[in-house]
């Protein structure tokens, strides 16, 4: 879906679109797979206490994401033109995927 340029002044108007964005299933479960493994990636640096590790975390985060857009999806991804509301869809989403709300 293309959104025209649209300027989102609110994160409840992106959404949608930014669902839109994310159809392919695999492309999902990539996200899903990627924000679940910088969660895990959080949680050995605070119980290591390895700060670099943190650095690891939008490797993570984003290179699923990524491979999913460019492979599976056939997009580009959101956060290349909005990078907090997509930043912050990627967490609604996968808590909606871990409530069961949007398809697995």
């Amino acid at each position: 879906m293309n959104d025209g340029n649209k300027e989102y002044q609110s994160f409840k108007t992106f959404y949608p679109y930014y669902l839109s964005e994310h159809q392919n299933l695999t492309c999902r479960r990539l996200h899903v797979l990627g924000s679940f493994l910088v969660l895990i990636c959080l949680f050995v640096a605070i119980i290591r206490m390895n700060g670099w590790l943190l650095l690891l975390m939008p490797v993570i985060g984003y290179g699923f994401a990524w491979v999913g857009h460019f492979f599976f999806e056939k997009n580009r991804p959101a956060t290349f033109t909005y990078p907090l509301f997509s930043f912050w869809g990627d967490w609604v989403m996968f808590w909606q995927w871990l409530k069961g709300d949007i398809k697995r």
